[in-house]
């Protein structure tokens, strides 16, 4: 992590160009994700649109090692899965495609949960549950808000519908670099941490496991991350500025009503 910084209206218009960049990517590949599809192939469309299209940079390609242009978290897959050729979805999977575009210098970081096909229903709750999450987190986002509050409400709401909250990986700053200050934990206590203000960019993404908390990290690939009960685990993202009055948030999709 870098220190924390505080962006210009200049520099937020570039991350509002970034985000919505990343978001019109999860757009795109929706109607590609379907029982046969690999991973790759998914991986392969992405960043196609992302150069060839967009003109913008697939951050995750290249980034400290990470082989691929997206990441593709199916099923017991908390995060940071790499996509495969030999990884086909299944009718019933859930898979979480994680989104990081650079255009310009800033990056736009976001994630969607898709149901591959007709998905059981304690699947479905579990990716609703985790998108409520996300958002009664976006809820309290404006200038004084702790970061304790945020990881608060997920944890609370995470926990009232028996789920467990991830707590090896966080939300983030984002600007210039991909992960800067201040870490966004996905639970904690009112009033702790950091009060946010006018000018921060922070990523909030809460993974939200069926079963216990508790992840493993492949080591094979030192990547991947599943859960230790191999139970599922579901993930939502988004990249927010904090503004005067409130935030924005600048990779909302066409679909969502925030």
């Amino acid at each position: 992590m870098t220190a924390v910084t505080i962006k210009t209206p200049q520099e937020i218009d570039k991350m509002r160009v970034a985000g919505r960049l990343a978001a019109e990517v999860l757009e795109m590949i929706g109607p590609f994700v379907v029982p046969g599809v690999s991973t790759g192939e998914l991986d392969r469309r992405c960043h196609d649109y992302i150069v060839n299209v967009q003109k913008a940079i697939p951050a995750p390609l290249n980034y400290k090692g990470f082989p691929k242009s997206i990441c593709t978290s199916v099923n017991h897959v908390v995060c940071h899965g790499i996509p495969s050729d030999s990884k086909i979805l299944l009718e019933g999977d859930i898979v979480n495609i994680d989104i990081t575009v650079i255009k310009d210098g800033y990056h736009g970081d976001t994630s969607k949960m898709f149901g591959v096909g007709s998905v059981p229903t304690h699947a479905e709750k579990l990716m609703r549950v985790t998108q409520e999450c996300l958002y009664k987190a976006i809820a309290l986002v404006r200038p004084g808000t702790h970061l304790g509050d945020i990881g608060f409400v997920i944890q609370q709401h995470a926990e009232a519908s028996n789920f467990s909250v991830v707590r090896e990986y966080c939300g983030h700053g984002i600007g210039k670099v991909f992960h800067e200050d201040p870490q966004v934990l996905h639970f904690g206590a009112r009033n702790t941490g950091m009060q946010l203000c006018e000018g921060m960019t922070i990523t909030i993404e809460p993974m939200i496991n069926a079963g216990t908390r508790f992840t493993k990290l492949s080591t094979a690939d030192n990547w991947t991350v599943t859960t230790k009960d191999r139970r599922l685990s579901a993930q939502w993202e988004h990249t927010i500025a904090v503004t005067a009055e409130g935030c924005e948030v600048l990779t909302r999709r066409s679909e969502e009503r925030l």
